[in-house]
């Protein structure tokens, strides 16, 4: 179902207006039930695609995991697939970008690249060099520049973390960012000034202190992830059901399961 070139110029129109929800996935069968449930794009979470193969999050994935469950979630998908491919698993430009045009070839529209702590001026020159290898290739793909500030607390003593992300978002967007995501960010003062003055569309991660989604677009919002959330819960309800089953003496029926057929056939169509 590949169809790069259509999927990305779409998704870069979903950030125009209003606020695109994205419900991350971590493999082509949580894709494909996302996909099913109406979602115009889908998106990766590093963390889930890291812990259904064995491994931890953060860079710890090996990249031809990376490369084989990206293909496996575009076999099954017909929206934009946008990646969450961390800090690029590498500090070299060159080998960061090498890797995204990979990505672009097996069916992906985006990307999040994130600074990690790190110096800007290390996540703009990947930015700078993805660009380059695009154009050359004739490619595009969608670059969702992440800075940590809020969530790593990045901002130097006396530097509102309001001013650091401001000043990160003009780095990335020199350098050829298309959107800015901005997790752990929550105050309405905050996000206002993220979103009116970054000069990008801004993406920010679903927390419970968030206000409703109208709200946020109302703020300048145009981007909702759900990041590792859903990961999260789906295996916290598979602890309490599998730990039911081995220690309970009766086993009671889980109302919110999908049934064996309705599973099934997600995967039997088109």
């Amino acid at each position: 179902m590949i169809r790069t070139a259509e999927h990305t110029a779409h998704f870069r129109h979903l950030h125009a207006d209003g606020v695109l929800r994205l419900a991350n996935a971590w493999d082509a069968g949580t894709a494909r039930l996302l996909a099913s449930l109406g979602s115009r794009a889908i998106a990766t979470t590093s963390a889930g695609v890291a812990w259904a193969q064995g491994y931890g999050d953060g860079n710890q994935l090996p990249l031809d995991r990376v490369f084989d469950s990206v293909e496996s979630i575009a076999r099954v998908i017909d929206v934009p697939l946008s990646v969450d491919f961390e800090a690029g698993y590498s500090d070299d430009a060159d080998s960061v970008a090498d890797a995204v045009l990979q990505l672009v070839r097996r069916g992906v529209s985006g990307i999040n690249l994130e600074d990690s702590g790190r110096e800007p001026a290390l996540l703009a020159a990947k930015i700078k060099r993805i660009r380059e290898r695009c154009a050359q290739e004739q490619v595009d793909v969608f670059v969702n520049a992440r800075t940590d500030v809020y969530l790593r607390q990045l901002a130097a003593p006396g530097e509102p973390s309001i001013q650091a992300t401001l000043e990160r978002a003009r780095v990335y967007r020199e350098a050829g960012a298309d959107g800015l995501f901005v997790p752990g960010v929550t105050a309405e003062a905050d996000i206002r000034a993220i979103a009116g003055q970054a000069g990008l569309p801004v993406n920010v991660l679903w927390r419970a202190a968030l206000p409703a989604v109208d709200v946020l677009s109302e703020w300048g919002v145009r981007r909702l992830s759900a990041g590792s959330a859903l990961v999260e819960s789906a295996l916290g309800h598979l602890r309490e059901r599998a730990s039911a089953f081995l220690e309970q003496p009766r086993i009671d029926a889980d109302a919110t399961a999908l049934p064996y057929g309705q599973a099934n056939a997600l995967f039997n169509g088109p």
